[in-house]
């Protein structure tokens, strides 16, 4: 049993490793803006129409929304049949997505298949990467939700040069089944490396703490049992709050720059990667921080910071380049710290049997500030012809997650 221990113990490595290669893969979905305008262009031309990229954003809507369903199901049969199959499915959906997408011949066709084919892929590998690595490591549950979701991130940063360079190679329409094809092999050769974690596994040379003593499955709880507890609602209120101003910003990060401070395109898009190098940052630095000072304390410093941040870039103008820049730096690390701490905190809060499922539910609060941050800020916009405004809701939603931290706080003492 010691021996069996030991091993796992350092298999879970492996797992992390693969997990995080195929979140590199899942993350290219942030790329999307590098796609957007080249195929707006190629499916003008063949279709005799003035398609922009503002044609397409629902592509990006889709595929951005459709994954919590996946997150879901796939969580489901990852808890019955192993995370094996549910990535290797996952893989298959998210690469053959981008190959239909590079044979698409319109805004629909796109829509159904890197949106909504790519989407329910992307949903399905994620969430079980990310649940799969938090059961392996109880003694590290926000450092390791920090990493897989950095992973996630750092894609953003990663993958644009390199897809840009294959569309100027190679035309747009290749470009989208070469990143394809490749994504589907590396994703598929990962999901071999992945297994399931065993019921009571205990890391060598670590001990549950005291308020876990008796088994961590006295406080496991299944999804239906997770809607009871008003814990829940409070957490993916908070996670809702915390998401916004990140996804607002995220979205048009590269217009906020040249209408507000006066970038040019080029430094407009230095900016965006700035936005995604500290929002990989934030998810690395706060799952450390929150195994260290706690899960909840981490995410009440995160909101704070971010209001912060949010009134910065109110009091941005034409030519306040260093404001500007700290303002999205501080948005960026806020943003990652709640991407980070979340997986391990739904864990903590109803244990890691059902993480897979729980976390695919939780996961619909940044689903929501997905679909409201960039809504609100673009309503702002074509009321004031200014994103200004944007920012101060942006920083009444960090209050709110400060208030929904106390409530949190509060609920918990009653429970105790």
């Amino acid at each position: 049993m010691r021996e069996q221990q030991k091993n796992i113990s350092k298999r879970r490595w492996l797992v992390l490793l693969f997990a995080c290669l195929t979140n590199l893969c899942l993350g290219s979905v942030y790329a999307w803006s590098v796609f957007a305008a080249p195929m707006a262009e190629y499916l003008g031309t063949i279709t005799g129409t003035g398609i922009t990229t503002a044609d397409l954003a629902i592509v990006y809507t889709v595929a951005n929304s459709v994954g919590p369903i996946t997150m879901i199901s796939g969580g489901w049969i990852n808890d019955r049949f192993g995370p094996k199959k549910v990535i290797l499915t996952g893989g298959v959906m998210f690469g053959c997505g981008m190959i239909l997408a590079g044979l698409s011949t319109s805004v629909g066709m796109l829509m159904v298949t890197y949106g909504l084919l790519g989407g329910l892929g992307l949903g399905m590998a994620y969430g079980c990467t990310i649940s799969c690595c938090v059961k392996f490591f109880p003694d590290k549950r926000g450092l390791i939700g920090g990493l897989t979701t950095a992973a996630y991130g750092f894609s953003s940063v990663l993958l644009p040069p390199v897809i840009n360079l294959l569309v100027e190679k190679v035309q747009v329409k290749m470009a989208f089944i070469l990143v394809g094809i490749t994504f589907l092999v590396i994703i598929s050769v990962s999901s071999l490396f992945m297994f399931s974690c065993p019921d009571g596994f205990v890391p060598e040379g670590w001990k549950a703490p005291e308020k876990q003593a008796g088994g961590q499955k006295e406080t496991d709880k299944d999804w239906k049992e997770m809607l009871k507890s008003s814990i829940f609602y409070l957490m993916i209120l908070l996670l809702m709050s915390g998401a916004f101003s990140g996804m607002m910003i995220i979205s048009q990060a590269s217009a906020v720059g040249m209408e507000m401070i006066g970038l040019s395109v080029a430094a407009a898009g230095i900016a965006v990667s700035v936005l995604a190098l500290f929002n990989s940052f934030g998810r690395i630095l706060a799952g450390f921080l929150s195994d260290k000072i706690g899960r909840v304390q981490t995410l009440t410093l995160a909101c704070f910071l971010s209001v912060g941040g949010n009134v910065l870039l109110y009091l941005c103008g034409k030519g306040d380049l260093i404001l500007f820049y700290i303002g999205i730096s501080i948005v960026g690390i806020c943003f990652g710290a709640f991407m980070g701490v979340f997986p391990g905190f739904t864990a903590d809060q109803f244990g890691a049997a059902h993480n897979s499922v729980n976390y695919g539910i939780m996961f619909i609060g940044f689903a929501m500030a997905g679909y409201f941050g960039p809504t609100i800020m673009k309503n702002v916009y074509y009321k004031n012809g200014s994103y200004t405004q944007a920012f101060l809701i942006a920083a009444g939603l960090s209050v709110a997650g400060i208030i929904l931290t106390v409530l949190y706080r509060m609920c918990k003492k009653r429970e105790k």
